[in-house]
């Protein structure tokens, strides 16, 4: 009534037999269904991660009001217990265009599907063919979807990832298959869909890890799956040891910028910043002002970083408000925070793989919101569609394993 309206959204995806593009971009329903209804009313440390007044819009409040719509994975129910099953059969509020989210960095607040928006409309801008496909799509059909694209690119958040997902995923990878992770906090969570249920995921929430509910003693077992839940870091497979970078910080407020390395100038590394002479990357953008930041990531080759990789750009000038995640300490100590903890810092990263693919990950979830700068001329523009158009190009990437040295 009024001035309401309701859109709703729809994956439009190629059919069996169809040509394919070269590119395909993975939806991350799964993340999407995570987050899906996050109430930020009775979140009690929603200012204190923010380190600002948190604003309510009004599906914020619309959220609220309707607690039969259900709620998010981040929730608890009524008895304190943690909410661990989410489905896509319901009416979801932020998986709409135009929802505003009250946990987003300070300047635009858009989240999960709506910062995926972002991508969107600058592959359509840039002229790229390109498919959609979701998570769903990724669990069920696996490597041999993926097989069919030259290049495959992530949204802002792929944070849940079953173990079909992550399999397929590293497969595609290993296969010479090209990974753009165009965003942040990726490969984290393991998560289990329903076997039988479409569009039903679960999560059990054992740490250590940053979460606002923990499991119970022998609650930490998917329901589904019968597999244990928690960080794909604790089974042994790192988010670096795909993406090659892994969760270090989030932050609410303020989004920072990336200043290039000296790995940047390697030759390697030229095609990625033809036409960029700036050493400054991304100090604006509709995400908190910059490219870097909301939940960023770092490499690290204790954790899977290949050491070859080449640590193109590292952010700098966070604020206070960014803090270590749990899994990075074994005890607590005052300097957890930045500016003083050297490891809170987004790595952009690029790597070629023995079968002659590559991966790009810009370690931020605020990347993409800075694509549309002065109508699309800028660096963080130039940096991804150097990336996107040389990752078609299929001719391989060749490295010489045996001269791999400290690329930082």
């Amino acid at each position: 009534a009024g001035d309401d309206e309701d859109r709703i959204p729809f994956f439009v995806k190629p059919r069996q037999g169809d040509r394919r593009a070269p590119i395909c971009l993975v939806a991350s329903t799964a993340t999407y269904l995570a987050y899906a209804n996050l109430n930020p009313v009775p979140f009690p440390i929603a200012e204190l991660l923010s380190s600002r007044v948190i604003v309510l819009h009004k599906a914020n409040l619309l959220i609220d009001e309707h607690p039969e719509w259900g709620p998010s994975l981040y929730d608890v129910h009524s008895d304190g217990s943690g909410v661990c099953y989410s489905s896509r059969l319901r009416p979801i509020l932020n998986f709409r265009p135009g929802y505003i989210s009250s946990f987003g960095a300070k300047g635009s607040n858009l989240r999960e599907f709506n910062a995926d928006t972002h991508i969107t409309d600058w592959l359509e801008s840039q002229g790229l063919d390109y498919d959609v496909v979701t998570d769903d799509d990724l669990h069920a059909e696996g490597f041999r979807l993926l097989s069919q694209y030259a290049t495959v690119v992530t949204g802002s958040h792929p944070e849940y990832f079953s173990a079909e997902m992550w399999e397929a995923t590293k497969s595609y990878v290993d296969a010479g298959g090209r990974l753009a992770v165009l965003g942040g906090n990726g490969f984290y969570w393991r998560i289990a869909y329903h076997p039988v249920l479409p569009g039903v995921m679960e999560v059990r929430r054992n740490g250590p890890a940053i979460r606002t509910w923990e499991t119970q003693p022998g609650e930490e077992f998917h329901s589904f799956d019968g597999k244990r839940g928690g960080l794909w870091r604790a089974h042994g497979r790192p988010p670096q040891s795909i993406g090659g970078v892994g969760f270090i910080s989030e932050g609410f407020d303020l989004s920072a910028f990336y200043r290039r390395t000296a790995a940047s100038e390697d030759p390697r590394a030229a095609f990625i910043f033809d036409g960029v002479d700036d050493e400054i990357i991304g100090d604006f953008g509709l995400q908190g002002g910059g490219a870097a930041g909301i939940e960023i990531d770092h490499a690290d080759t204790s954790l899977g970083t290949p050491v070859h990789a080449l640590i193109l750009a590292s952010s700098e000038g966070h604020t206070e408000a960014f803090r270590l995640v749990n899994e990075e300490m074994s005890i607590t100590v005052p300097t957890v925070t930045a500016p003083v903890e050297a490891r809170i810092q987004a790595d952009m990263v690029f790597f070629e793989t023995a079968g002659g693919g590559a991966v790009f990950n810009v370690g931020s979830i605020a990347w993409p919101g800075s694509l549309s700068h002065n109508n699309y001329d800028n660096n963080i523009s130039r940096i991804t569609g150097n990336v996107l158009r040389r990752f078609v190009d299929p001719t391989p990437f060749v490295h010489n394993w045996l001269t791999a040295g400290d690329n930082k």
